[in-house]
């Protein structure tokens, strides 16, 4: 499979700017096995069963966004990850002379500064930075910014708005660099007609990474390596998502996030287990799912590791023409756009 096959021409009108409201009224493509239905996000308890079980993201955003100085260079921050000795790796910009063993001072913040500990030829590097803890946390919400992906059109960064519009109603684990975008459009008067339909919902945690904002530069899409991303399953949440399973539900991934933090932690018959760490999982057509049923998800861009998965998901034809129909049609794409409803064939 080369790049190419993955691409897909998008008039730059399409991109969505701001999220519906309320969120529930966006647009909903049921990509169907007879075919493809237009619908809205707040016609989900109708599309789906009784006894079916969504599974969403429960990850929080967090202001990962830094600006700093060395010398007169400035330097931009995208957090990505902790590791296990307190560092954290990261995404830098304009960087280039930023050496192992010097120190960046952090904008916004009194005295915040990260020390850079290991530099990759990707942009990633490794910081400490010069607090942790509450400290940290503190200095973060002081300085940071919400890193909105670049195809929202911000002239002077996130707004106040933003800081809303771009939590789910979910959020409660903080870590994601990203939004898990699919849960963006759920209300709670939305998740009370799913619960009247007997439909039910359990909660996982994938915390996105900045490795999400990252291109597929090869033409070969096997040789991409993903970043990796911190996830959990609680023992509660595998037993309900079993439990549902058993009874004859479908189960439902409220997004990639949620997708893929499940096939990670499935066996082979797509029994759920407890789990807890990291995922590298990279989904390409040809792939067996073993978890998940159907999947409710955003528009993707071309080219990208997510819209490889929801080929892997419906079949790479069925999402050429979902996405051409889409276009025509007027739907919304990317973060704060429309979604689709994909059955597995």
């Amino acid at each position: 499979m080369n790049l190419a096959d993955f691409d897909y021409d998008l008039p730059p009108e399409r991109i969505a700017a701001e999220p519906a409201r309320p969120r529930d009224a966006a647009r909903l493509l049921h990509v169907a096995r007879d075919g493809l239905h237009d619908r809205q996000i707040c016609d989900l308890p109708s599309l789906l069963r009784s006894g079916d079980c969504l599974v969403v993201n429960d990850t929080r955003v967090i202001p990962a966004q830094l600006q700093g100085r060395r010398g007169d260079a400035r330097i931009g921050i995208t957090l990505d990850r902790p590791l296990a000795d307190g560092s954290w790796r990261v995404l830098l910009r304009n960087a280039r002379r930023a050496r192992v063993g010097e120190t960046i001072a952090i904008d916004g913040a009194d005295g915040f500064s990260a020390m850079v500990i290991a530099r990759s030829g990707d942009g990633s590097a490794v910081l400490r930075f010069d607090r942790d803890g509450e400290a940290f946390r503190a200095a973060l919400e002081q300085a940071g910014a919400l890193a909105l992906p670049p195809y929202i059109p911000r002239a002077h960064g996130a707004t106040a708005r933003d800081s809303t519009d771009y939590q789910t109603m979910f959020a409660a684990r903080e870590g994601a660099v990203a939004a898990p975008t699919a849960g963006l459009h759920f209300t709670s008067a939305l998740q009370d007609a799913l619960t009247e339909r007997g439909i039910g919902l359990t909660r996982v945690t994938l915390h996105v990474g900045a490795g999400t904002f990252l291109p597929v530069r090869g033409e070969i899409v096997t040789d991409h390596r993903m970043h990796a991303e911190r996830g959990e399953i609680s023992e509660a949440a595998a037993r309900t998502i079993n439990r549902a399973r058993e009874n004859g539900g479908r189960i439902v991934a409220v997004g990639t996030t949620s997708l893929r933090v499940l096939e990670t932690a499935s066996d082979a018959a797509g029994v759920i287990h407890p789990w807890a760490g990291e995922t590298e999982l990279f989904i390409l057509p040809g792939y067996r799912f073993r978890a998940v049923d159907v999947l409710l998800t955003n528009f993707h861009l071309p080219r990208s590791t997510l819209l490889m998965l929801v080929a892997a998901f419906a079949g790479l034809e069925c999402i050429r023409t979902a996405y051409a129909h889409a276009i025509g049609a007027g739907y919304r794409f990317y973060s704060y756009g429309d979604a689709c409803l994909l059955e597995k064939p």
